[in-house]
């Protein structure tokens, strides 16, 4: 039976949702509760992720969740944050597999791929019958990806791929990859299905992490695909990066949720923890913290439910969604950071939550755009003045 909800609300952001925005929250709430943080702990520690609860994230309708056709519920922008807050709230692996899912892969296909394309794909995702991953990061284009190295040669009726490709969700559990290749037209995306040969994925090991979560290399050594896979409608970087900005909401709304629960965490463990024969909750230090950290909650939220509104009037611009990744993100972690001074030397145990959240934050923080790309990006919009790499030979420094 589903309880009710509980969260931290001290705006009373709650008032701002529909009901329909709600009760989508709640299921996502309630399974999570149920399903995924009893085993919590143990896929962190072990290193995997729970593929066992794919069908049930599908039978839930988390994937392709705002498609309108294909299988898809079509829902609006806010109940898909508020679908990701409390993904996160769980686990941040658990919101980044959702979050690959819809923006990064099925996006991209419903976005620029052909009708053929969108037919095989998207409604066997929706069933959470085939997985998919999207391969831009490389080893040495993270932060920089109009430089990529991969690149795809046209031969004939087909394409021929070369290159690496680095910290990719999803990687060697997905069906197909969405690769970002160089080609004599720009950067176009393609799919490449597991088994091509040349095409290998392999996970990568001993990452203190996003431990949870499948994080893969991805290997592409003349790998032949016919032309067909090519994504007709990518036209270039600005393709890609479209993509990264629907993933980039996702994270905005997520990171929240593992703020959320590194405050309930600290909260409760502080009303309860005796020293000098008082609750620390009554230390003036300990309120101090407690109130930064519920204020930079309450910020967020406000950020993420105007955001999502802008989204759904079609107003959100890419900074707009950048100032609330850059800032969620890295109030979280520094929620992170005090809970788990709260809780003293149980804040590194996996007893409870906070480690966890910590040490996935510290990821969150800087995939899909670190804390300076999304500064010099929003600052490049209000000053007009490019601030990103050195000034070229010959030039003086802006």
């Amino acid at each position: 039976m589903m309880k009710p909800f509980e969260g931290v609300d001290y705006y009373q952001v709650e008032d701002l949702l529909t009901q329909e925005e709600r009760d989508a929250r709640d299921r996502v709430h309630d399974w999570v509760r149920t399903r995924y943080l009893p085993r919590a702990a143990d896929c962190f520690e072990e290193g995997v992720f729970p593929t066992d609860l794919i069908p049930e994230m599908a039978e839930l309708g988390l994937l392709g969740m705002k498609l309108k056709d294909f299988g898809g519920k079509g829902v609006n922008n806010v109940t898909y944050g508020l679908v990701c807050r409390e993904l996160e709230r769980g686990d941040s692996g658990l919101r980044s597999f959702v979050s690959v899912m819809n923006s990064l892969v099925m996006f991209p296909i419903a976005a620029f791929g052909s009708d053929a394309q969108k037919q095989r794909w998207l409604p066997a995702m929706v069933r959470g019958e085939k997985i998919g991953c999207f391969g831009m990061t490389e080893p040495q284009a993270g932060s920089d990806p109009q430089h990529m190295e991969t690149r795809a040669r046209r031969e004939g009726d087909a394409y021929v791929l070369t290159g690496r490709k680095m910290w990719i969700t999803n990687g060697h559990i997905a069906d197909v990859a969405i690769i970002w290749a160089r080609t004599d037209a720009g950067i176009r995306g393609f799919l490449v299905e597991r088994g091509t040969p040349g095409f290998t994925a392999h996970p990568i090991q001993r990452k203190m992490s996003m431990r949870a979560s499948v994080t893969s290399a991805l290997v592409l050594d003349d790998v032949r695909i016919p032309a067909e896979n090519l994504l007709p409608g990518t036209t270039g970087l600005k393709s890609a990066l479209t993509c990264l900005n629907e993933g980039r909401y996702g994270i905005a709304w997520g990171a929240v949720g593992a703020a959320m629960a590194c405050y309930e965490t600290a909260l409760h463990y502080a009303q309860n923890r005796i020293q000098f024969q008082v609750p620390i909750a009554s230390f003036q230090l300990v309120q101090s913290k407690l109130v930064k950290m519920l204020t930079e909650i309450t910020k967020a939220q406000l950020l993420c439910i105007r955001l999502g509104r802008l989204k759904d009037e079609g107003k959100a611009r890419h900074t707009h969604i950048s100032m609330a990744k850059m800032n969620n993100a890295s109030e979280a972690l520094k929620i992170a950071r005090a809970a788990r001074d709260i809780l003293a030397a149980n804040g590194i145990s996996l007893a409870y939550p906070v480690i966890r959240h910590l040490l996935n934050l510290e990821t969150v923080n800087t995939y899909e755009g670190t804390q300076d790309i999304h500064t010099l990006a929003i600052g490049h919009d209000i000053t007009g003045l490019d601030a990103f790499g050195a000034p070229r030979s010959g030039e003086k420094g802006r």
